[in-house]
């Protein structure tokens, strides 16, 4: 007889059961995608055949190590396939005789490049993962299950990957208030105030989404660096932080203030009275600060310095170069195997210079001079993160020093959070071009790896796009930018278009019509901002929030913080000179280079305006002057958001709504902004061209004028 229990148990089983029968009928889902898995989602694969015949091939985990990265690399192994196939998979010591599983080993003799390489290949009806250190076992547990989540064939199966560069971080421009400089998706992820005591899930996560892509360093705060970070008190949250990241074969880094000794040495009794890299005091007081965050991590992985740039202290407060600066650091470092990177975004408030030159002039007189811990950290432009920028002249004319390269994956210059814009194609142009330094093929990729000069020591670096926004980088498709950037840090040599299509596959949709719609949006997004926002080699018209359109900023404490500085419109023309004539920052390049870039007839459009001043009438290869051309670029660039709206609208059903009806309102957003871009640049430079707008295009609803007070609103915010 059944009891009133079991009858109230079975009738709330049926009314589950039908309520998810109708859910999966209406297409509804249970739980709405927020982004917060990232590209780690592990949803059931929905081919039936596909899936079986991985689970045949998955039948259990074998581990012949028990380390804490072999064992995050079972813990992730487990979840995925518990994800992907619908069942659990059980984790057995060793396999034995066993056969249909996945075996994870480490084994020092196995042929890979290097020690975080692995290898995946069908051995004994077995599934080998092997690597020589558990960190490379771990980066290819995660190469195994991005495989399967793109839905590869795992028969024949043979993976071999090692990185080309060998520290891959993220640098966090975070602060101890948990605001970030240039942060667009939320506030911080470090709880400073919680730590070290409440270890928040999210430093788990944000390790396991890391380490998918093998980055293996982490700088948790801001350049413009407090000397807070560098107490007892801060060290102790830091230190918690590394405890997580540890697992995941993450180093944690720390942005120092250079004039800490005299900072805190001063408040702390220790007599320190300077930070002169050279006095002998400083030089102790830095040891022992070393030897202090040691004892706390005992991995520590290095500093980060900011140094001489942008009113930050430096070695040129006391007479003294980079090199005496970052070799005093790199000399308390010694015992220890940590890094000294230091950045060379350095400029100064010259009316008669060329911001241009600055880091080249700086650093070029220094090179060899650096000790071997130092690894110099360069922009891929020469100017500041702009939407296309010619690669900085310093990679290839720096052979003795080891060149790291700093992307920026936040949007500062790129619509912040509501504009697409996937980087991927940024980043590969610079990685691409060829620095000629050792003729044809002297690739700036060359350069930052190592192979090109020999380095042993190779960096390569992104500007953090994280916050606690749910789906961590506020536009949802910004993701895209944090996994592009892992990956080519991993391997410089894979596509744009092949990064894309992992991503989308993995984190929004494997509908095949979806992702050839959504991987196309994502290439194309690039070259569609820029149209709109700086084309042809305009550069830096913002206002001072590195946002709204101001190309008439014309007012600031030192001309190159002005937008009139870059573009230097005038009744003739438009453009920064750069040849020969003008401020010759294209001597700073390779003569093969200036080849290219020196006639403004045969120089790319998309670099032209960086290196010429052009007169509006000038015909172009194109067939149109430069005004038409400009107009044309400002137009189609903004009336291409709405094509992307379109596209975006047709991918609807294969992907989750609430995150589909995010982006599309982003996208409206888009095109709002792009046409205030174009009506900004348009109207503008019409007082100077004294021209028509070309047909087809329509003329500016608004004014000039209308428009500034638009800019002045938007700054009042």
């Amino acid at each position: 007889m059944i009891t009133c229990r079991e009858l109230n148990r079975l009738w709330a089983t049926y009314l589950t059961a039908l309520f998810l029968l109708l859910c999966q009928g209406s297409g509804y889902e249970a739980r709405a995608d927020d982004g917060y898995r990232l590209w780690l989602k592990y949803d059931p694969i929905a081919n039936a055949s596909q899936r079986d015949a991985y689970a045949r091939a998955m039948q259990f985990i074998a581990v012949n190590a028990a380390t804490p990265m072999v064992r995050s690399a079972t813990d992730e192994l487990r979840m995925g396939l518990q994800g992907l196939l619908g069942k659990a998979v059980p984790v057995v010591t060793g396999a034995g005789s066993r056969t249909g599983g996945i075996v994870l080993e480490v084994t020092p003799g196995v042929s890979v490049a290097n020690d975080e390489g692995y290898r995946i290949e069908k051995r004994q009806n077995n599934i080998v993962i092997s690597a020589k250190t558990d960190a490379g076992v771990l980066y290819g547990t995660f190469a195994l299950l991005r495989h399967l989540q793109t839905g590869q064939s795992i028969d024949p199966l043979t993976l071999v990957s090692s990185p080309k560069v060998k520290f891959r971080m993220l640098n966090h421009w975070d602060n101890p208030n948990g605001t970030i400089e240039r942060g667009y998706a939320g506030g911080s992820l470090w709880k400073w105030y919680e730590l070290p005591e409440t270890i928040d899930p999210r430093y788990k996560d944000y390790a396991r989404a890391n380490a998918s892509l093998g980055i293996n360093g982490t700088v948790v705060n801001n350049v413009n660096a407090s000397p807070r970070l560098l107490t007892g008190e801060y060290l102790q949250k830091v230190a918690a932080l590394a405890n997580v990241f540890r697992p995941y074969g993450i180093k944690v880094y720390l942005s120092v203030y250079f004039a800490a000794p005299k900072t805190l040495g001063g408040r702390t009794g220790a007599g320190v009275k300077t930070s002169d890299p050279l006095d002998p005091q400083v030089r102790k007081w830095w040891a022992d600060k070393i030897k202090e965050i040691h004892r706390y991590i005992p991995d520590f992985g290095g500093f980060l310095v900011k140094a001489n740039s942008e009113g930050e202290p430096g070695p040129q407060d006391y007479g003294r170069t980079h090199a005496d600066g970052a070799n005093m650091l790199a000399e308390a470092m010694k015992p220890y195997n940590g890094i000294v990177i230091w950045r060379a975004f350095v400029y100064k408030a010259d009316p008669k210079a060329d911001r241009f030159k600055a880091a080249y002039e700086e650093f070029t007189p220094l090179d060899g001079q650096f000790d071997p811990k130092v690894i110099v950290q360069v922009k891929n432009g020469p100017i500041d993160f702009q939407p296309r920028e010619p690669f900085s002249p310093l990679f290839g004319n720096m052979p003795k020093t080891p060149l790291g390269m700093e992307f920026q994956l936040t949007q500062e210059y790129l619509g912040f959070a509501t504009h697409l814009v996937y980087e991927a194609p940024l980043f590969k142009e610079c990685l691409d071009s060829d620095t000629y330094v050792k003729g044809k093929g002297s690739t700036v990729a060359k350069v930052v790896d190592g192979s090109l000069h020999g380095y042993t020591q190779t960096l390569m670096a992104g500007v953090a796009n994280t916050g606690t926004d749910r789906n961590w980088t506020g536009h949802p498709l910004a993701q895209a930018n944090w996994y592009a950037f892992g990956r080519l840090a991993w391997d410089h040599t894979l596509s744009s278009e092949g990064l894309a299509d992992e991503w989308v596959k993995m984190t929004l949709t494997r509908e095949p019509s979806a992702v050839k719609r959504i991987t196309t949006m994502l290439l194309k997004s690039r070259d569609i901002y820029v149209d709109y926002n700086t084309p042809m080699g305009l550069s830096r018209p913002w206002a001072g929030v590195h946002f709204a359109p101001e190309p008439w900023q014309d007012k600031s404490p030192r001309p190159d913080w002005t937008a009139v500085y870059y573009h230097r419109a005038d009744s003739v023309g438009v453009g920064f000179d750069r040849t020969a004539s003008g401020s010759n920052a294209l001597a700073q390049y390779q003569p093969e280079v200036r080849r290219q870039w020196e006639n403004p007839q045969t120089c790319p459009l998309p670099y032209l305006l960086w290196f010429h001043h052009v007169p509006w009438g000038q015909k172009l290869s194109t067939g149109r002057t430069l005004w038409d051309e400009l107009c044309t670029r400002f137009y189609t660039g903004a009336d291409s958001v709405q094509w992307m709206q379109r596209e975006w609208a047709q991918v609807k059903p294969a992907v989750d709504p609430v995150l589909h009806a995010d982006v599309a309102g982003r996208l409206a957003t888009q095109h709002r902004e792009a046409i205030w871009w174009r009506d900004a640049w348009v109207l503008y430079l019409q007082e100077y061209a004294r021209k028509p707008i070309p047909a087809p295009f329509k003329k500016p609803d608004r004014t000039l004028e209308e428009v500034k007070q638009l800019v002045d609103i938007y700054l009042l915010r």
